[in-house]
């Protein structure tokens, strides 16, 4: 009778064993970081989710100036004529630039999926190079129309243009940042999922400049 409650015993122990490492082993892949986050009930990555919620309400705040603009550009508003005045060419180069960096984005996001920490790393800063040149050419618009006499206050047209720009340009650094910060944690083989996280964010921030673009480059439609 104890031979038997000491095997029973045993057996129990050795059970108990085998879901302690099993719940190690699963841990210690969660620290590596999983290439999916963690599922809620609607079946959506909760990673991508908070994401969503956040574009959401930058849609809000873009959307908002988008239609500001445009209700005083169809009620002739004085000052959209000044359209002409801006750079077609560094407009459309940086539009080039984002949507480059928006396919090395989605390459880095590609290669975390596929393991290859080497190249996600990479392809992120390969997109924060993008950010980089199409900040370096706001920067030379900027100046350029400043020391022209241009500033935020010398049409409705102009405060429309720096103020969707500027904001659209804080995001761009801000999405570099984190960027930055989510290349690190990737060359470690940490959170890999957040590459494809910061790749929506990235995407929403092109998006916006396809927007601002047209009507701001060439809003004399």
């Amino acid at each position: 009778m104890n031979i038997v409650f000491l095997e029973e015993k045993r057996i129990i122990g050795l059970n108990t064993l085998l879901l302690i490492n099993k719940k190690y082993r699963d841990t210690k892949m969660s620290l590596q970081g999983p290439i999916a986050t963690h599922r809620m009930r609607t079946g959506i990555p909760t990673g991508r989710l908070a994401v969503w919620w956040v574009l959401a309400s930058e849609i809000f705040i873009f959307g908002g100036l988008i239609m500001c603009f445009l209700l005083f550009k169809f009620n002739n508003a004085p000052g959209f004529e000044d359209a002409d005045m801006t750079s077609t060419a560094a407009g459309a180069f940086n539009t080039f630039v984002l949507l480059t960096s928006s396919l090395s984005i989605v390459l880095a996001h590609a290669a975390a999926e596929k393991g290859d920490i080497k190249a996600s790393f990479r392809y992120i800063w390969f997109t924060i190079g993008g950010g980089l040149v199409f900040l370096l050419v706001k920067t030379y618009e900027y100046s350029s129309k400043i020391y022209g006499g241009i500033t935020l206050t010398e049409n409705v047209f102009w405060s429309f243009y720096f103020t969707a720009t500027g904001l659209h340009a804080l995001h761009v650094i801000g999405g570099m940042v984190i960027m930055g910060m989510i290349s690190f944690d990737v060359r470690k083989n940490h959170n890999l999922q957040r590459v494809e996280l910061i790749g929506l964010y990235w995407h929403f921030v092109d998006i916006v400049w396809i927007f601002l673009f047209p009507i701001l480059y060439i809003a004399n439609f």
